[in-house]
C-alpha cells in the first residue's frame, strides 16, 4: 500500500511538473500566430486566383471591410479593385482578419452540372413511368 502511495505522488509530481514546462514551450506568441494567419491569407487568395471573377469579401484588421475582385496578388501583399468603382486598394496579407471568396472551382461547376442533369433525367423517367401508368 505504501509502495502504491508513493508510485501515485511521484506520477501527480511528474504530470503537474509536465504541464507547468510544457504550456510555455508549446504556446506561440501571438506575432507567431499572425504570421501563420498571414500565411494561409496567402495560399486562400492563390487559391482564389485573380481577374474579375476571383471576387472577395475582406475584414482587415483595422476593422475596414473590402469588396471586389483580386486584380494582382504578390509575395507581401495583393490588390482588391472594387468592381462598381475601379478603386484598387493594395493589402497586405497580415492586415486580413477574414477573407471571403464568391467563385468556385471548375470541379464545383462539373458536379453542380452533373447532378444537375441527373436530376432532370430522373424526373423525365419518373414522368414517363406516371404517364404510362395512368396517375402517380
Amino acid at each position: 500500500m505504501i509502495m502504491l502511495k508513493k508510485y501515485l505522488s511521484l506520477t501527480l509530481v511528474v504530470l503537474v511538473a509536465h504541464m507547468i514546462c510544457a504550456a510555455p514551450a508549446i504556446a506561440k506568441s501571438k506575432a507567431e500566430k499572425e504570421i501563420e494567419f498571414a500565411g494561409k491569407v496567402k495560399a486562400g487568395i492563390a487559391k482564389i486566383g485573380t481577374g474579375p471573377e476571383a471576387r472577395v469579401k475582406l475584414k482587415l484588421r483595422d476593422k475596414t471591410k473590402l469588396e471586389g475582385y483580386i486584380s494582382e496578388a504578390g509575395e507581401n501583399s495583393f490588390v482588391v479593385t472594387d468592381a462598381k468603382t475601379g478603386v484598387a486598394t493594395t493589402v497586405a496579407y497580415p492586415q486580413v482578419k477574414t477573407v471571403k471568396g464568391n467563385n468556385l472551382s471548375k470541379g464545383a461547376w462539373i458536379t453542380i452540372g452533373v447532378i444537375a442533369g441527373i436530376g432532370v433525367v430522373l424526373l423525365a423517367l419518373f414522368l414517363e413511368r406516371c404517364r404510362n401508368e395512368g396517375g402517380c
